[in-house]
């Protein structure tokens, strides 16, 4: 028996005829099939041998006359049924290769997604469900807002007026409070962009499977997690200040301005890096229902073989929502401008920023802009997720059963990945 493993070369002999035992010695010129070799003896066919006494008289076969080959007729099924390996019958033309489209029961096609994709899902969550996703963020936002409200006016009235002059000691601790007062401004919105991310989980993961979403229906569902969101955003929160504390922590200490200041790029790199590393820490709490650490450890696994990818998309959404945030909040400022006390005149001498109808009006702004942009960075966060675990852990067969499409991953992608 042939002992090759799997399959035989094509042309390759079988069982028995392969070797030269039983293979009938050579023929002299001119000797018939069946005579004697020179005994005079004739072998009958069969006996010992495999080969039919039955032969094509010599001189049948001869090589292809020289010049062109000549070419096979064309198969009218090849006509109709364009394409390498495209069978008869096949309802997925392109070869062998191609695979059926991914089902669609939401906001994206149950596979590994790409830019567009996300970018989409994100829109058409936010088109499509705007009553849950908007009353959460408008909630939070506002509750952000009135704490920046309220800080900006102390720090405002701790500013010396603009003619004053001012010693060194005193410039020193203006710029030190200005630092103070942009840095909590920026972690109060990374705060409330924690927040929307782990309460609108829900509503992305529902939209995904093409259900619909409700306040009340959402509330209900984040209720009982609600103590591990907060223990989980005030550990990044913590986190978040200690990236960008700590490159500047030797400076601080020795009291060099200069080499605190040399610290400020370095802890920004690393607020990016520990901001991209646990992204995917809120809907991995909201959507797995475990801890606050186990989400954290969740989220370094996913993200992990997909940092830039996930930084990328990241910082592209951010300056999409930074934009159009700023082209929301323009039209608020120009009427907070008109609503001061001295007009226009007070954006050129600086006295309409201390009042509070330019800080409450500006507000209102920075409540509408937030409102509309931050849940589709919210909302790109919980696709990252549910892409990443596609890509490594086959989550749109679960996402298909759920969405109740029978049958669905009984031929997987040639190209997933492992998991």
């Amino acid at each position: 028996m042939n002992d090759s493993p799997g399959w035989a070369a094509p042309g390759s002999p079988s069982d028995g005829q392969g070797s030269d035992a039983g293979r009938p010695a050579a023929q002299p010129s001119g000797t018939a099939p069946g005579e004697g070799t020179g005994s005079g003896e004739g072998t009958a066919p069969g006996a010992g041998s495999k080969w039919s006494a039955a032969q094509p008289p010599p001189g049948q076969w001869s090589s292809p006359a020289p010049g062109p080959a000549p070419q096979p007729a064309p198969n009218p099924q090849q006509r109709q049924n364009p394409g390498w390996g495209t069978q008869p019958g096949n309802p997925y033309p392109g070869g062998w290769d191609s695979t059926p489209p991914a089902a669609k029961p939401g906001v994206i096609p149950l596979r590994p997604l790409g830019l567009g994709e996300i970018l989409d899902g994100a829109v058409s969550t936010l088109r499509g469900h705007w009553r849950p996703v908007l009353s959460v963020s408008l909630v939070v936002a506002a509750l952000t807002q009135i704490v920046l409200l309220l800080v900006q006016r102390a720090w405002l009235d701790g500013l010396p007026v603009a003619d004053e002059d001012l010693t060194r000691a005193q410039a020193t601790e203006v710029m030190g409070n200005t630092a103070l007062f942009y840095a909590l401004q920026y972690f109060l919105e990374i705060l409330g962009l924690l927040l929307i991310t782990a309460l609108l989980a829900p509503v992305v993961s529902r939209a995904v499977l093409g259900q619909a979403s409700t306040v009340s229906g959402t509330l209900k569902a984040v209720r009982p997690l609600a103590p591990r969101m907060l223990a989980l955003t005030g550990l990044l929160l913590l986190g978040s200040v200690a990236a960008v504390l700590l490159p500047m922590l030797p400076g601080i200490l020795a009291g060099s301005a200069l080499l605190t200041a040399l610290g400020v790029p370095f802890g920004f790199v690393l607020l990016a890096w520990f901001y991209v590393t646990f992204a995917l820490a809120p809907p991995a709490l909201m959507l797995e229902r475990g801890s606050a650490v186990t989400a954290l450890k969740r989220s370094t696994k996913l993200v992990k073989g997909s940092w830039w990818r996930i930084f990328g998309i990241s910082l592209l959404i951010w300056a999409i929502r930074t934009i159009t945030a700023m082209v929301i909040v323009t039209p608020f400022v120009g009427v907070a401008l008109l609503a001061a006390p001295e007009g226009l005149t007070s954006l050129f001498n600086g006295s309409a920023a201390p009042s509070w109808a330019f800080l409450i009006i500006s507000a209102i702004g920075g409540v509408v802009g937030a409102t509309v942009t931050v849940p589709m960075q919210t909302g790109v966060t919980t696709l990252l997720y549910i892409d990443q675990r596609i890509r490594r852990e086959a989550l749109d067969l679960e996402l298909a059963r759920a969405a109740g499409l029978d049958g669905y991953g009984a031929t997987s992608p040639a190209d997933r990945p492992a998991g």
